[in-house]
């Protein structure tokens, strides 16, 4: 390690190590001189790699300069060719989704403007638990002997070979829009439009599957222009489908980066206007009362969108996003919510049985966790692995076994690529089905080769390594509790949205006394701290309070902290405060 640690912080209460994000301090101050920002802003810029050129675009990012030509990506003329004719002829087309948010925004934005545009379109989501991931034989069949002649399936299908193939044989022609991590051979389908594809060149291969389908819904826009279909129709609004684009980018975690920076940007301000009545619907029911940010798309309303799919019916997020009617809408949100909190307590009762089979084995130092549970809920096994992961600072593997199988999904950590991973283990015959990209993927195994594919998963991780894997976190800089102020928070939302690829900026708050701490909710610590100078900040740990930060929270007794978070606002009958959220902690000495 080169770079001290930060406050002198070897190892935090959650084993990590603390670091500053390292910028070029000459660049922080002329971004602050040249464009007029706080000096704050400016080393929070320079921190992530902003140049005084890419700044302007940055900070105000515009479809207009960052949307490319959907034609660029390779089979997009293809599918585009196929659609318009398909609209034009009335021939229904089918979209098949996968049940998360990035699926249900994806399958909802193109059957919305299809819809708008004169089409005929018919959505089908999979059963997680009866179906799993990806398009199946049986229901693509189906839908063929429904009348449907094309398919599009969306964030899916890109290593869907035999399922494509049986559609195929049938007459079925199918148009993959996806953006998971491709392989040498592609499926057999008339267009597999993924900027991952390995012979693509798109520099857009951080797109969400939603973002791909924009493109393509641009596209086809374009296309039944040039076809004159709107002479007598009108043509659709794209930008009024923006706030769907933002809310399955930002769940998706991918790099809030170039166009998704743009589609985010401009999807919360079409958001805030709620003319989609089932996402204002899903507000109400949760409670957002002011406008929304990236933080209530990733942690307030992806969550209840994702729940109909995990624990619920696969359609429902689906549906919501696309009713026109607010009875409807309202229906489905109270639904929506009802799963999201059944989501919540089998989430917590499966974390709390990987948990102790994590923690009551030997640590072996391997850079992967795998934990593997009979009857494990499905829905939840990959929120519970990100929980892992999060915790732990390591890759994480959560089984689902039944009879001979199981059901797997991972989270990962920056700079080891899980996806790529799971897809050798199953080139290498260990798994019946997987797939991914860099921080998250899926696979099916059989129960006998759990422990054979777990030692090929930690051997692929062990060689993407450079010397031992230390957790790290981290941060901006550091704060005297009463130097986190409403005027702080405001002064940084300009480089947001915030998420992955463009972190929110988080700070260390040093040496607090902690004047309170309890637990409130499904587990979390509140916290009411004091700085050098007496003043109060109000801060939460979110389901903490059975881990060692938590523990030593609690039991503080007035010892000082540093405290790791980020601050939010938080406005109650029309009074505004600043809260830390913590994401870690260390003793100060």
């Amino acid at each position: 390690m080169n770079q001290a640690a930060f406050l002198g912080v070897e190892r935090s209460l959650t084993g990590r190590r603390w670091q500053s994000r390292t910028g070029d301090a000459r660049l922080a101050l002329a971004l602050s001189q040249r464009l007029g920002l706080p000096e704050l802003v400016g080393r929070v810029l320079a921190a992530r790699g902003i140049g005084l050129d890419e700044a302007p675009s940055f900070l105000n990012p515009t479809l207009r300069d960052l949307l490319p030509d959907p034609s660029h990506l390779l089979d997009m003329d293809k599918a585009v060719e196929r659609l318009v004719r398909a609209v034009t002829s009335g021939e229904t087309i089918g979209i098949f989704g996968d049940y998360d948010v990035d699926g249900a925004t994806s399958s909802a934005l193109l059957r919305n403007f299809i819809a708008a545009a004169g089409g005929r379109v018919t959505v089908y989501i999979p059963d997680r638990v009866a179906e799993g991931y990806g398009p199946n034989a049986p229901a693509l069949l189906r839908l063929k002997a429904e009348g449907v002649g094309v398919v599009v399936t969306v964030d899916c299908g890109t290593t869907a070979f035999d399922p494509l193939a049986a559609a195929a044989e049938a007459g079925l022609d199918m148009i993959v829009v996806d953006h998971h991590v491709a392989e040498a051979a592609l499926p057999q389908a008339l267009a597999v439009v993924n900027p991952n594809r390995l012979d693509e060149t798109s520099p857009h291969g951080h797109l969400a599957a939603v973002g791909v389908a924009f493109l393509l819904a641009v596209g086809l826009n374009r296309g039944l222009k040039q076809a004159r279909w709107f002479e007598t129709r009108p043509a659709p609004d794209l930008m009024r489908w923006l706030d769907l684009v933002a809310l399955g980018t930002v769940c998706d975690v991918v790099p809030l980066v170039g166009v998704n920076r743009a589609l985010v940007t401009q999807g919360l301000k079409v958001m805030a206007k709620r003319h989609n009545v089932g996402l204002a619907a899903l507000g109400d029911v949760a409670g957002i009362k002011e406008s929304p940010g990236a933080y209530h798309l990733g942690y307030v309303l992806g969550p209840r969108v994702n729940a109909g799919g995990r624990v619920g019916e696969a359609e429902l997020g689906t549906r919501l996003l696309s009713t026109d009617s607010p009875a409807e809408a309202a229906d489905i949100a109270r639904q929506l919510d009802g799963y999201n909190k059944d989501r919540q307590e089998i989430e917590a009762a499966v974390l709390l049985e990987a948990i102790e089979q994590v923690e009551g084995r030997p640590d072996d130092g391997r850079p992967l966790l795998v934990a593997a549970g009979e009857g494990w809920h499905q829905g939840v096994i990959g929120i519970v692995a990100g929980r892992l992961k999060e915790r732990y600072g390591r890759p994480a593997c959560v089984v689902a076994l039944d009879g001979d199988t199981g059901k797997g999904s991972g989270r990962s950590v920056t700079g080891l690529d899980l996806g790529a991973a799971v897809i050798a283990a199953r080139q290498a015959g260990l798994l019946k089905a997987g797939g991914g990209h860099a921080m998250a993927a899926g696979f099916t195994l059989a129960r006998h080769k759990l422990a054979d594919f777990q030692d090929f998963m930690a051997e692929r991780l062990q060689a993407q390594l450079d010397g031992e894997l230390v957790p790290l976190l981290d941060l901006d800089g550091a704060l005297d509790a009463g130097a986190a102020t409403v005027d702080l928070v405001e002064t940084l939302a300009q480089v947001g949205p915030f998420g992955s690829g463009n972190p929110e900026p988080r700070f260390a708050i040093t040496a607090a006394r902690v004047v309170k701490a309890d637990v409130v909710g499904s587990g979390h610590v509140r916290v009411m701290l004091a700085g050098a100078g007496g003043k109060r900040l109000k801060a939460i740990a979110f389901r903490a309070a059975d881990s060692e930060m938590g523990h030593a929270l609690l039991a503080s007794q007035g010892a000082p902290f540093h405290l790791a978070g980020t601050l939010r606002i938080d406005t109650w009958q029309g009074s505004s405060t600043v809260q830390l959220t913590i994401d870690d902690a260390a003793f100060a000495r």
